[in-house]
């Protein structure tokens, strides 16, 4: 689930995918600025964050006990301290439900070029998953050992 606080240009006309005033945010648009689901009056991380979420743990009906995998993932203009404050809260709503997060990425993974804001990625593990997601890679975009 992703949240747009501003959006991108596009290089080949260098206007913005999508227009939103100062005071809104658009949640669940696409990485490439496909409309989302609502548009809304701004709200601080750790409500957005929560709305996020509460959509998320809805669809993977996550319970007491479960394991999973978070990123947290700037979609291009979101400062690094930003994605962490985001993280924050994820952590302490997966705690409060007793979801264990098993491994966490926080960072710029996959961008839309210079828009503001990120999504939250939620995936629940298995033994088999988690397994595959602690071995080691040593690529550009990630080093895991």
């Amino acid at each position: 689930m992703g949240v747009a606080l501003s959006p991108c240009s596009l290089p080949q006309t260098r206007k913005p995918a999508f227009e939103l005033a100062d005071d809104e945010m658009e949640i669940g648009l696409g990485i490439h600025g496909e409309p989302g689901m609502t548009r809304g009056k701004l709200a601080g991380a750790d409500e957005v964050a929560a709305q996020l979420l509460d959509r998320i743990t809805d669809e993977l009906q996550l319970r007491r006990g479960d394991r999973v995998a978070v990123l947290v993932n700037g979609l291009g203009s979101t400062t690094l301290m930003e994605l962490y404050i985001v993280f924050r809260k994820t952590a302490e709503i997966l705690d409060s439900l007793g979801v264990h997060i098993h491994r966490s990425y926080v960072g710029e993974y996959v961008t839309s070029l210079e828009m503001g804001g990120c999504s939250i990625t939620v995936m629940k593990l298995d033994d088999e998953l988690a397994g595959l997601i602690d071995h080691p890679a040593d690529c550009p975009a990630l080093t895991q050992l």
